[in-house]
């Protein structure tokens, strides 16, 4: 079994290896960074990387990318996720990642010509309004309607959860056009600008104190009519394939940012004085087994999204993986640190993170945010556990469906 990723993908690493090295400050931490100083850091860290040619980097050279195979994407979000920086701004999962490769594959060419060089420069910035109040896990129980005015859809319903909703220009979303039509077809994928007063944006303060998501209503919202990727009432599939784009090169770097929590569970258990205790030491070795198995279905994964372009209903196996081990292990956690860990301490970390992001490895603060705040909320966002085995079960295992 050949496990490397070649000449020219490594030639490619050891060029972003030189711009990291030549870009981040000595002794840079970038978890240790307060709200504020994150947010501005990350800004200039986006520009710093577009400079750079490092944003983009498989995307077609006309669309301001560099046309570099897939592979190089890869080995960009490593070395960043060795480096404890992040690859793009947070808003980029869905600017970047989803929404511009989605252009790639269902954009016409004048919308590719459009709204990728913006994308790629950070000047434009899209969110995403799929889930409601009363269709989350069901998103074709969507209730948000869109109707055709000569040259413009108007929109009319709410969207929830958008992740930093307030952050968007744009908000690519899920709209009935076609309320007579079955349920999971009369649905479009509309581009809906939001800086118009048919829009209102109201943040969601989390219990982690943040404003992380956002509502978004739409009243008489309006678009033109060619901002709509796929056709009328076809925008389910359109969906889909985005949320296939949602994890990709995370099998790469998810095993590296595991592993680097896992060092400082260890660190902590060394200077809590438990490295003597059985039941931690078994329980740490469990969590390391974990991780080396989450790295091994890595490479599984990237060899099909390299070889078919995208994800299959298999990939839900390593989300349900990593959220139900992230609980595990950051129990642990509190458990090394007793009832002391309970209590905050220093100051609240940037963002909620994983630990190993965050500057002081055995600071309450940081794992109680990372543990109590963060963790659980891993088994529900980006599809639940119980949406994950419900995949598995039907469109990988061929098992009846679920009684309805």
């Amino acid at each position: 079994m050949d496990l490397s990723y070649g000449a020219e993908a490594e030639a490619f690493r050891a060029d972003v290896q030189r711009f990291l090295a030549d870009n981040i400050p000595d002794g840079f931490v970038y978890g240790a960074l307060d709200s504020a100083e994150a947010h501005a850091w990350a800004e200039d860290w986006r520009k710093t990387m577009a400079a750079n040619g490092m944003i983009g980097v498989t995307w077609p050279v006309e669309y301001g990318g560099r046309g570099l195979p897939k592979i190089a994407q890869v080995v960009l979000a490593e070395e960043c996720a060795k480096s404890g920086v992040p690859w793009a701004r947070n808003i980029d999962a869905t600017t970047l990642k989803m929404m511009g490769n989605t252009f790639l594959r269902w954009g016409t060419e004048a919308q590719k010509r459009r709204f990728l060089p913006g994308i790629i420069a950070g000047t434009e910035d899209w969110v995403q309004g799929y889930s409601e109040p009363d269709a989350g896990s069901d998103l074709a129980a969507l209730g948000l309607r869109a109707h055709r005015e000569g040259d413009e859809w108007v929109l009319n319903g709410q969207k929830i959860w958008t992740s930093r909703g307030e952050l968007g220009h744009w908000i690519f979303t899920l709209a009935r056009t076609n309320p007579d039509a079955a349920k999971h077809r009369g649905i479009s994928f509309l581009l809906v600008p939001m800086d118009q007063p048919g829009i209102e944006v109201r943040p969601i303060v989390t219990s982690t104190g943040e404003a992380e998501f956002s509502e978004v209503f739409f009243d008489d919202a309006r678009t033109a009519a060619d901002n709509i990727l796929g056709e009328v009432d076809g925008g389910w599939v359109v969906a889909n394939s985005l949320l296939g784009l949602e994890r990709g090169e995370e099998a790469a770097t998810n095993p590296i940012l595991f592993k680097g929590e896992l060092d400082r569970i260890i660190e902590l258990a060394r200077t809590h004085g438990r490295t003597g205790d059985p039941v931690i030491r078994q329980r740490i070795a469990w969590c390391y087994s974990k991780v080396e198995i989450m790295r091994i279905l890595g490479y599984r994964i990237l060899t099909q999204w390299l070889a078919d372009g995208e994800l299959g209903p298999a990939s839900s196996i390593a989300k349900l993986y990593w959220s139900e081990y992230h609980q595990v292990a950051t129990d642990l956690a509190l458990e090394i640190m007793g009832i002391g860990g309970l209590v905050r301490e220093g100051r609240k970390p940037s963002r909620q993170m994983r630990a190993d992001e965050v500057g002081a490895p055995n600071s309450n603060n940081a794992w109680i945010d990372i543990f109590l705040l963060n963790a659980r909320s891993g088994t529900v966002y980006a599809g639940t556990s119980e949406i994950q085995r419900n995949i598995l079960g039907e469109r990988v295992l061929g098992l009846p469906r679920e009684p309805r």
